[in-house]
């Protein structure tokens, strides 16, 4: 059984809300049942659902599944596939023509919550560099 860390543990979080977050928010009236949306348009958002399963996946995979060594060079793959999607869904709203919310229906919460992930993955990616520097694996 791998061993459990908290630094472990925050990234399991961020690797499952990576996972599902964009199937909670988007599949629905708003966003891919949206009779609104060209068909285009209901691909790439079909699109970057399954981006974010795939990188929960991964980063599930390389916690708790994957039986090679635990390692400094491991832990920031992990840490990279678990922010490459929240890194990249900050950076969208620098596109031409997006925003963070059609009408004024929800709060933009897009920020805030990839802010969070990003956060919660350095702070994992520090305790694990910190206990895999002082103690063995």
């Amino acid at each position: 059984m791998p061993k459990i860390t908290a630094g472990k543990v925050l990234l399991t979080l961020t690797s499952l809300v990576t996972l599902t977050g964009a199937y909670l928010a988007d599949w629905n009236k708003t966003h891919i049942y949206n009779p609104n949306w060209p068909p285009h348009a209901k691909f790439h958002n079909a699109q970057t659902m399954s981006m974010g399963a795939a990188l929960g996946l991964i980063g599930l995979y390389l916690l708790w599944v994957h039986r090679g060594a635990w390692t400094r060079s491991l832990v920031q793959v992990i840490v990279v596939a678990e922010s490459l999607y929240w890194i990249t869904q900050l950076s969208a709203i620098l596109y031409p023509g997006t925003a963070l919310v059609d009408g004024d229906w929800v709060p933009p919460i897009q920020p805030a919550l990839a802010t969070t992930m990003l956060a919660l993955n350095a702070l994992a990616y520090f305790l694990e560099r910190r206990r895999l520097e002082h103690h063995t694996v």
